[in-house]
């Protein structure tokens, strides 16, 4: 066999030169470009680099490119040295490079735009093992206007079907004194630290603002089969950040890794209103029929009782919410594994009289046009779920919220993303609550509406935390922040927290955080409604939207954000701890319509519970709005024409 091998390298004259073959790939426009080349050790072996530049700017220093793998079993019989296999991209021979152009439209199930642009200049990298030609990888580079991504991508092999990933050690050496807005796990705070004396591995994405103004991000795209990724410091590089994968990953060939992800942007917001190039890196949707798929608003039953559940389908039918969620605790002890989520079954702690009968709930809320989304953590769904998803169906359930979801592993990776494909063969929406953060599933199953992955209402996370999110976490994609609104009710749970910010800053979040699925007066019963007049913005409000732009934004400092359904806008503004005044240019809006603008904002004066004030007037593009904010406030408009 080896002489074999020996052959197919002499045939096909390959041979090791000092001169190694590069690859440059610019974007459309030409700002961003990625080189990729090898260069030698001085133990004589060659290693993989690759820099990025914007406008002729580091982005990416000199970082190198890696992936170990350990074939032990099947490498061993093909003689190739112990020293060798772990060390996989040493020493690789540039057999051919590919390059192509993409420039193509396509329009999402639903979205924070209603058409994406899928445009990029491709460069496929063909290597092979200096000493096995049936060992191939391929360096995919995509280059977008929005970003650079990669990934390592494995041919089908005949001689070694299964590899074995061990680790994945790509680099990315950032300029001097950048800057890193840091969480340690999906659901923690944000800090924003230096790259150095990190206390533990950072989230992804990983948002950076250079030492020369341009901002950053580092993302992640297709994880589905593969295992979650972190962030870590380099050991002795400065300023490098390495990717670092949970555990192993066992695959067969053909298999392409995760796409790595360098966004750059010269303001923060851009970042945010290009995070469509994660979706562009998923496969298309593989639903044929999307009809079913029903985006919208939820309000929580807390009392897991039929009276409970009804005055909540009550409350969503009057106020133009689409679902009610029936939390944990409907089909027993939740952690419980004997706990049959097949049938109705109260933990006795939240309803003593058991007195819930989901299936009247359910047919009453279709007859008021309200859908009802069950909750079922991972010990149910991992023992139950082929029998619980064509039973919830025949029920007339709408969808299921995962719960407890394990996150990390391969095994568990893969697992879930299986899951959402099930629910789909039975109609069912998901929402994915705890660690789990998206990098673009939604596209290719866009029945997963939502997934928490963020520290939201659960936690009551202060306003300055609210302003870091939208140039952070929902880059990724949409999160289930858990909005709420009659923030002085203390909850028990919480030791009787309140959340931290105003009324209005609220509403606002219902436009600045998306979410398909959007939960709703998180913590409210319908009888803390007392006819507050500014509910009508949550009325009104759309989840899912034609247009998104980020008028203006600091991280950690506030945010301007304007969403457009059809012909109206809604446009939100938070600010941190701190009292602020913004001026808000309308010039978003078409030049040759006049529009009424309903305005809602914190007013001390205003005598009712939530101290919001209402305005009306008309307005137009030409015009600006000066507002000022309360500390940990906000501001919210809807705007539909004259």
């Amino acid at each position: 066999m080896q002489q074999r091998a020996r052959k197919a390298i002499d045939e096909n004259r390959y041979k090791k030169t000092v001169e190694v073959p590069q690859a440059l790939v610019r974007s459309p426009d030409g700002n961003l470009a990625m080189s990729f080349y090898q260069k030698q050790h001085g133990d004589g072996t060659a290693h993989m680099y690759y820099q990025i530049t914007y406008k002729d700017q580091p982005v990416i220093l000199e970082s190198e490119m890696e992936i170990l793998l350990d074939n032990h079993l099947s490498e061993l019989a093909l003689g190739l040295k112990p020293e060798r296999r772990a060390h996989w991209c040493d020493n690789l021979l540039v057999r051919d490079i590919q390059q192509t152009t993409t420039d193509t439209l396509w329009s999402p199930v639903y979205g924070e735009r209603s058409r994406i642009r899928d445009h990029y200049n491709q460069t496929v990298v063909r290597l092979v093992k200096d000493d096995y030609p049936t060992y191939e990888l391929h360096l995919i580079i995509r280059a977008y206007n929005e970003g650079i991504a990669f990934r390592y991508f494995f041919p089908e092999n005949p001689t070694a079907v299964y590899y074995h990933i061990t680790a994945e050690n790509t680099q990315f050496t950032l300029p001097p004194d950048t800057m890193a807005y840091f969480a340690s796990w999906a659901q923690g705070d944000y800090k924003c630290l230096t790259l150095s004396d990190w206390p533990d591995e950072s989230e992804r994405p990983l948002t950076l603002k250079l030492n020369n103004g341009i901002y950053t991000c580092l993302a992640e795209a297709q994880m589905v089969d593969y295992a979650c990724t972190k962030f870590r410091l380099h050991d002795n590089k400065p300023d490098t950040i390495v990717t670092s994968i949970y555990s192993s990953v066992d695959v067969i060939t053909p298999f392409g890794t995760p796409w790595r992800v360098v966004m750059v942007a010269e303001k923060p917001g851009d970042l945010i209103e290009n995070n469509y190039i994660i979706l562009n890196l998923n496969p298309p949707c593989k639903i044929e029929d999307t009809s079913w798929i029903k985006p919208g608003k939820v309000i929580r039953d807390m009392t897991i009782s039929t009276q409970g559940a009804k005055a909540c389908i009550d409350f969503a039918a009057q106020h133009n919410l689409q679902y009610i969620g029936i939390d944990w605790g409907w089909y027993g002890v939740e952690r419980v594994f004997a706990s049959d989520a097949q049938k109705v079954d109260v933990d006795p702690r939240l309803n003593p009289n058991r007195d819930l009968d989901l299936h009247e709930v359910i047919k009453y809320g279709k007859e008021k046009g309200i859908g009802v989304i069950v909750y079922v953590n991972q010990r149910a769904l991992l023992r139950q779920i082929d029998e619980m998803f064509p039973l919830y169906k025949s029920w007339g359930l709408k969808g299921v919220k995962f719960g407890f979801v394990q996150v990390g592993s391969h095994r568990w990776t893969t697992w879930l993303h299986d899951a959402v494909k099930k629910a789909a063969e039975h109609q069912l929406v998901v929402d994915i609550h705890d660690e789990y953060r998206p990098t673009g599933f939604s596209r290719t199953y866009p029945n997963l509406l939502t997934q928490e992955g963020i520290r939201g209402n659960e936690e009551m996370p202060d306003a300055t935390h609210n302003t870091v999110l939208p140039f952070t976490r929902f880059i990724a994609g949409a999160a289930d922040y858990t909005i709420s609104y009659y923030k002085q009710k203390g909850i028990s749970d919480f030791h009787g927290k309140v959340i931290k910010t105003t009324s209005a800053h609220q509403l606002a979040l219902s436009v600045i955080y998306y979410s398909p699925l959007q939960f709703l007066f998180w913590y409210d019963k319908p009888s803390d409604y007392q006819d507050e007049p500014e509910i009508e913005f949550f009325e009104k409000v759309p989840t899912v939207w034609d247009d998104s732009k980020v008028l203006h934004g600091e991280i950690g400092q506030y945010i301007t954000m304007a969403r457009r359904s059809g012909d109206q806008w809604f446009v939100g503004s938070i600010t941190n701890n701190d009292h602020r005044k913004l001026s808000i240019p309308l010039d978003f809006l078409p030049q040759d319509k006049t529009y009424v603008a309903s305005i809602y904002s914190d007013d001390p004066s205003v005598q009712t519970r939530t101290h919001v004030k209402i305005e009306q007037r008309t307005v137009d593009a030409s015009e600006t709005l000066d507002v000022a904010l309360l500390p940990s406030g906000g501001h919210a408009i809807w705007l539909r024409p004259e």
